[in-house]
């Protein structure tokens, strides 16, 4: 990637969020509501998948219920097997899992669960489970829930983009103590796939790979509970929702897997991402545009690209993300930490972040800011940027990666600076103390067009970050 005109400028380390494609009419079975995506061409003549592997414990079985519901007048259970699911993993439960959905949304009881046992193995292909329905709903995974196994595998009529899509689901809990299984692996070994290495190589074509579990115009849901793992693409997706918990969850996928961001918000309100481990090999969480109080706390991030506000801005776009905060976090073995990416030429805002209590432990970039994000060519500089005012750095503490140079970068606009910026107990020293034992010499932070506050003395000291505000740049500053 050509690097822009200035300043200097660290590489990407994962691509843009994907924007949501054009809606299309139901092909599905009329339980089905529309199609969000439009169909895919013909895929390559199926094979036989190969086994997934499964997770080291399962739960005590559960003995199905004779009837598809066993009911009260307050409760409801649907368990998927009762619709006719076989759970042997080489099979397709697609219909019954449709139908064991229209079942529990339409229950007239006060607390539907549908129920996916643990005594098995399912497989379904996409599917869109569509609200609103009549009574609380839980769907309870206690078993393994897979896709069919890689691109040949798809059906050719099944969208490429997703799999599981919970639409105007409100209200409704994902949890449970099993697996979601993503099979991921040949997806991310497709040629258009960004592949890591000294010779990786990425060839043009078709690159649709479906996101795991996505969340589309849906309020008041929790995820909880849950293993999920190899994801082809990214793992949790919230597109359009208010009041979403995430709480307790282990999303595991390799370093070397391409765009399999753990939990990916965008015009999504009201947010808290809670108690979590997510080791994969994209961005661990990723705020997009159109994002407001979102609240991060107590996630340990592995292996991957840290915490990321974006991209925003790309094809000069409005993109507006307010009141975040990350407490209490851990971020190990990763690219980067806690990262705000915007691309040249966008409008909009950045604004009321606080990144607090963060440990990190051999990061390549710990803080990051780059305005200067880009994919592919064609990067200069532009006259407008996404604003990023208000963001505050403390207690920030740990270890980098020597050989990744500043620890701490803040590439601002040259049309727009940062402002607002507040570094407090920063402290981040050399992994291994950097080779050079208790002498080495600390990396310098980086800094352009960025302005702030040291409240206390950091380490590295961020002696680059300019006192107050530029007067002359005011008129261009734009709020969301």
């Amino acid at each position: 990637m050509p690097s822009p005109a200035r300043p200097p400028r660290l590489s990407p380390a994962s691509p843009p969020a994907h924007p949501p494609a054009k809606s299309k009419p139901p092909t599905a079975s009329p339980a089905q509501p529309p199609r969000l995506f439009p169909a895919n061409p013909p895929a390559s003549p199926t094979v036989s998948a190969k086994p997934p592997a499964l997770p080291p414990a399962m739960s005590k079985p559960i003995t199905p219920p004779p009837a598809a519901a066993a009911k009260n007048s307050s409760s409801a259970v649907f368990d998927v097997r009762a619709f006719g699911a076989s759970g042997n993993a080489s099979g397709n439960d697609t219909r019954a899992f449709r139908a064991a959905w229209k079942a529990a949304c339409s229950s007239s009881s006060a607390t539907a669960t549908l129920l996916v046992p643990s005594d098995g193995v399912f497989t379904i292909t996409s599917t869109i489970f569509a609200g609103p329905c009549k009574s609380t709903l839980t769907f309870q995974i206690d078993g393994v829930l897979m896709p069919p196994d890689g691109p040949a595998s798809w059906p050719a009529a099944d969208s490429r983009r997703q799999w599981l899509v919970f639409y105007k689901a409100d209200g409704v809990t994902l949890t449970g103590k099993g697996t979601i299984e993503g099979n991921g692996e040949e997806w991310w070994d497709l040629p258009c796939k960004p592949h890591r290495g000294p010779n990786g190589s990425t060839l043009p074509g078709p690159c649709d790979s479906p996101a795991l579990i996505r969340f589309f115009l849906s309020n008041d849901v929790t995820v909880r509970g849950l293993r999920i793992e190899n994801s082809p693409q990214f793992h949790l997706k919230f597109d359009d929702c208010a009041r979403v918990r995430v709480d307790g969850l282990f999303i595991s996928s390799p370093a070397s897997s391409p765009n399999t961001d753990g939990v990916h918000v965008e015009n999504t309100t009201a947010v808290q991402i809670l108690n979590s481990r997510i080791y994969n090999g994209d961005d661990c969480v990723s705020i997009g545009a159109g994002c407001s109080d979102v609240h991060i706390e107590n996630v340990t991030c592995g292996h991957g690209h840290g915490i990321s506000i974006g991209s925003l801005g790309v094809h000069n776009t409005r993109a507006c993300v307010s009141n975040v905060t990350v407490r209490n976090a851990r971020i190990i073995d990763s690219d980067n930490g806690l990262r705000i990416k915007t691309w040249q030429g966008g409008a909009g805002a950045v604004s009321g972040v606080e990144f607090a209590g963060v440990r990190v432990q051999n990061v390549r970039n710990c803080i990051v800011i780059d305005q200067y994000y880009c994919l592919g060519s064609g990067c200069a500089n532009q006259t407008s940027a996404v604003r990023v005012d208000g963001v505050a750095y403390r207690d920030i503490r740990g270890t980098y990666n020597p050989r990744a140079g500043a620890p701490i970068r803040l590439a601002c606009s040259d049309a727009v600076a940062c402002t607002g910026i507040a570094m407090s107990g920063v402290e981040l020293l050399p992994a291994g103390g950097g080779g050079g034992g208790a002498g080495a010499r600390l990396a310098e932070p980086y800094c352009w067009n960025a302005y702030g506050v040291m409240e206390t003395l950091t380490e590295p000291p961020v002696y680059c970050l300019q006192e107050g505000r530029p007067d002359s740049l005011q008129d261009q500053l734009t709020s969301c």
